[in-house]
């Protein structure tokens, strides 16, 4: 894509996933869109063989998203489809005129049958709903900006960096060859003269070998090509040619204007001055490069290794395997909650685990928006951490209830239902302040509050949304729901840390709680999404500390002048707005599945206050 058109007042790019419909049905709708080029696709031929189902994905299904969403919308007056001369299959090495746009398909590579396969139902969706189709097949393309998996930037930069030029077989297959520009112009010319419901070819008569191609970079780089050729391995099967009849396209007006030599010099150039353009494209360089469709191989150690391999004359190449990879490689996390005090955690945790991960961009309550991070990020896991708690504390959601319910309710149902969609486990970090001492819970008892009970506590707004939405994610097998509770953390600066809040209060009430030490359960929650756990669970470490107890340990192990206050929950009822939960919860499911977890007290002092003491021991 060039700065021209970034810069362009009637441009605009969004990355995203075309198989997802939701975000292509939001931008053909926010967009007003009336007119489709449709190029997206996968469409290298070595890859299709080694992962011909990624070509299915997107050639088909992602072809029928885009005609689904038009259809729908019912605004497209153009739909220009672009497919390959491929389809057609192999031309006979004697035949003196090319397919025309009636010939047969008889593509023979997952690739080409994908693209035919795409074409089918762009003749139907034509057909039965009236849909303004048009579809091109075209010869290949090339020039600046390509990416180096393509015959011509690979020579070229191969060239550039005094490595071989592989060739497939004896090099003796025929292709045809388009200057980017000239097929540019076809496109505008198909546009506004096209006729809906026709196909048209964009070919060329200029034919060449593949070995001619090397031999021309060769001379622009002034190589020997008998020193620099090196012929491998054939694909598993290889059209000896391509050759179209463009006169169709031709009657429309437009012509090929630029000459092989021309356009190969000006390709040159570019790849000469923007050799770093594409960053590390070791992978792609390889004589069968479709091992870059596995995921976690680009760049790779085993790709370089290749690489070097077949420098050094070793035309037999072995694909990679995945023996020996470690658990954390094949992970990656999708978070949200950025700018949270558990969201910032999690990422350090991720970066000293050495988990990839990345931040979620979209908005929770926007569907569109989580659907593009996910094709984007493509996670394994997901992370939410995000949802209001108020600024500076709950009692801001007793006035900004519709935000409250915005974040908490509809933005984490939403986001449990694309993941689902998306066959991804949802980490989601609740809250455990919707129960209080009842009872049969009494403080003080023991009795904790176990994960199927149901919440009790309806003294705040925060509560209320945090409760509705803990029943409605009873119904995603995929979401694992931690309620978290009183976090604490070690560091004592951090203004929502449960220990900093109540050591800057005058007056404190003294009740027994359960709370989560977050330097010993996040980790832990990191471990609960490798194992793929489900279901609710009380996050909280073993046991009760009241307020008294840990002010105390503050004392003792911060500040041994420091003094406080108690007053009574009806004295504190009087400078806040929402009442406060209260309770025990029982931690058994959790230290069952993890029998090192600490109790709070020992956890508090092993993870806050022994890190942290200013007292020395006595």
């Amino acid at each position: 894509m060039s700065q021209t058109a970034f810069s362009s007042p009637n441009f605009k790019f969004v990355k995203g996933d075309i198989a997802s419909a939701d975000l292509v049905n939001f931008l053909l709708v926010t967009e007003n869109i009336d007119t489709i080029m449709h190029f997206a696709a996968q469409t290298h031929v070595d890859n299709s063989f080694g992962n011909s189902f990624e070509f299915t994905k997107n050639n088909i299904y992602g072809t029928h998203v885009l005609l689904e969403a038009c259809k729908v919308t019912g605004q497209i007056r153009r739909f220009i489809h672009v497919s390959t001369d491929e389809v057609y299959g192999e031309t006979d090495e004697d035949a003196v005129v090319g397919n025309h746009e009636a010939s047969q398909l008889l593509p023979t590579n997952p690739y080409s049958a994908t693209k035919a396969g795409a074409e089918m139902l762009v003749m139907a969706y034509g057909r039965s709903y009236g849909l303004p189709v048009i579809t091109t097949r075209g010869n290949n393309v090339y020039g600046p900006n390509q990416f180096p998996e393509k015959l011509i930037p690979k020579f070229i930069l191969l060239a550039m960096r005094g490595k071989p030029l592989p060739i497939h077989g004896d090099g003796s297959n025929v292709r045809s060859y388009l200057y980017c520009e000239d097929v540019a112009e076809a496109f505008e010319v198909i546009l506004h003269r096209g006729e809906v419901g026709h196909v048209y070819n964009i070919g060329t008569k200029r034919e060449r070998t593949v070995t001619d191609v090397a031999k021309d970079v060769c001379r622009l780089f002034n190589l020997e090509a008998d020193k620099v050729i090196q012929f491998v391995d054939n694909r598993p099967f290889n059209d000896q040619r391509y050759f179209l009849d463009d006169e169709k396209l031709k009657s429309l007006g437009w012509s090929e204007r630029t000459r092989w030599e021309e356009g190969l010099r000006k390709t040159m150039e570019w790849y000469v001055a923007n050799s770093d353009y594409w960053g590390d494209v070791s992978g792609a360089l390889l004589p069968h490069p479709r091992t870059l469709m596995m995921p976690g191989c680009e760049g790779s150690e085993e790709i370089k290794g290749m690489l070097n391999l077949f420098t050094n004359n070793q035309t037999k190449m072995v694909a990679p395997t995945s023996e020996g990879s470690s658990q954390t490689r094949s992970l990656k996390f999708l978070i949200y909650g950025r700018t949270g005090w558990i969201g910032g955690l999690l990422g350090k945790i991720c970066e000293k685990q050495g988990i990839p991960y990345e931040y979620g961009k979209g908005r929770l309550e926007e569907r569109f928006s989580i659907v593009l991070d996910i094709q984007t990020v493509k996670p394994t896991h997901v992370f939410n951490a995000a949802g209001v708690t108020g600024r500076p504390n709950v009692d801001w959601c007793e006035s900004h209830k519709p935000d409250t319910i915005r974040t908490n309710v509809v933005g984490t149902l939403t986001l449990a239902d694309v993941c689902r969609e998306h066959g991804l486990l949802v980490i989601n970090y609740a809250t455990g302040c919707i129960f209080e001492y009842d009872a049969n819970h009494p403080e003080g008892s023991g009795i904790g509050f176990k994960e199927e009970n149901k919440p009790n506590f309806t003294g705040s707004f925060y509560s209320k949304t945090k409760a509705m939405v803990e029943e409605l994610l009873k119904e995603y097998e995929n979401v694992c729901t931690l309620r978290v509770r009183m976090p604490i953390s070690s560091d004592l600066n951090n203004p929502r840390n449960f220990i900093t809040k109540i050591s800057r209060y005058d007056k404190v009430v003294n009740i027994p709680n359960s709370m989560t030490v977050l330097d010993e359960l996040l980790p832990i929650s990191v471990e609960m999404a490798k194992r793929n756990l489900r279901g609710i669970w009380n996050f909280t470490n073993p046991g009760v500390v009241s307020h008294n107890e840990i002010l105390e340990m503050y004392k003792k192990y911060m500040d041994p002048s420091y003094k406080w206050t108690n007053f009574t929950l009806e004295e504190q009822a009087k400078v806040i707005v929402a009442p406060r939960s209260n309770n025990e919860m029982d931690a058994a499911k959790l230290k069952r599945e993890f029998p090192e977890l600490l109790s709070i007290k020992d956890s508090l002092i092993k993870y806050v206050f022994e890190p942290n003491r200013k007292v020395p021991a006595t």
